[in-house]
């Protein structure tokens, strides 16, 4: 041990040796300069040099009595302790929280599912039923039929215009008690905020009912805006609900690029970059183009798409 560390009589090297011989790089030339009794490779002469610094910060370090060592390893124990109790409190955290929401997420799921169901069943049963009562007597009523279709076109898309005026100047003005749980986390499956949904099916129902049941003209229009207010009211919840704020799964719709936009447009009006801007839902984009907030649009959709991207790579690497 003596002979292989150069700069000390005794074999033990003092703090500037060690310093220069940690440091440098041992190259081949300098380990055959140092007139050492066995040729060693510089890997071996490092390791030796820690060997050796390791047994000068020892030999330096007085020696511990053994009431020492427990008063030291005693808050060391307790401290290490309450980590492990603290680790584990979040774990039983995390887990007892993405089970709540599993549990969330199907619960919604079903409501979802059922609304959509009974709701598109009874729309068709009463187009198909209110179609066979109109020609029930050979004549097929043209203009009524007509004005049923146009109207259900026209309800359509003139609830996303309802939506944009409603959500800025009422839902974020004097019904905002009521819509700030939207902008909150969420707790449960529900959110005060869904009651927005039942005062919309409201009207719905009761245009449907008198349409349903009466003949004419008016009775027609009646229908037709009925099923253009429940359109778009399933529309919105498999695109808001769904894609934006995933309180359930929706499949390929998550797809379609110009959903997609939809979806990050809304993401900027809770970020609240553009004043709250877009308010409208379908429309957002344009509405976010409008004060100019196209780039952050393009920029936000691009960054989910390479997620996305990322997420599908990963999850075939490891399956």
């Amino acid at each position: 041990m003596n002979s292989i560390l150069p700069g000390s009589s005794t074999g033990i090297p003092n703090q500037t040796t060690i310093k220069h011989f940690m440091s440098r790089p041992w190259p081949r030339g300098d380990i055959l300069g140092l007139g050492l009794e066995n040729i060693v490779t510089a890997r071996a002469t490092y390791r030796l040099g820690r060997l050796a610094l390791c047994k000068i910060r020892m030999k330096e370090t007085s020696p511990q009595t053994e009431a020492e060592k427990e008063s030291i390893d005693e808050p060391l124990q307790s401290k290490l302790a309450s980590e492990l109790m603290k680790r584990d409190e979040n774990l039983r955290k995390v887990s007892g929280k993405t089970a709540r929401k599993k549990v969330e997420r199907y619960a919604y799921l079903f409501a979802a599912i059922a609304s959509s169901v009974g709701i598109t069943s009874m729309a068709a049963g009463a187009v198909y039923y209110r179609f066979v009562w109109q020609v029930q007597g050979g004549e097929v009523p043209l203009t009524e039929m007509f004005g049923t279709f146009s109207l259900a076109v026209g309800a359509t898309v003139g609830m996303e215009a309802w939506a944009r005026w409603a959500h800025r100047a009422l839902w974020h003005s004097s019904l905002w008690s009521m819509h700030e749980s939207h902008h909150r986390p969420r707790e449960g499956p529900f959110e005060l905020n869904d009651v927005f949904a039942i005062t919309n099916a409201v009207p719905a129902i009761a245009l449907l009912s008198y349409g349903f049941f009466n003949k004419g003209f008016v009775p027609g229009l009646c229908f037709g805006a009925g099923l253009g207010i429940t359109a778009f009211g399933m529309a919105y919840m498999f695109v808001h609900d769904g894609l934006v704020h995933r309180r359930f799964p929706v499949g390929p719709i998550a797809n379609v690029p110009y959903l997609q936009r939809v979806a990050a447009a809304h993401q900027l009006h809770h970020a609240d970059k553009f004043n709250g801007v877009p308010y409208g839902f379908f429309l957002g984009p344009k509405e976010l183009e409008e004060v100019g907030g196209g780039e952050e649009l393009d920029k936000l959709v691009k960054a989910k798409s390479n997620n996305a991207k990322q997420g599908s790579t990963q999850a075939v690497n490891t399956s």
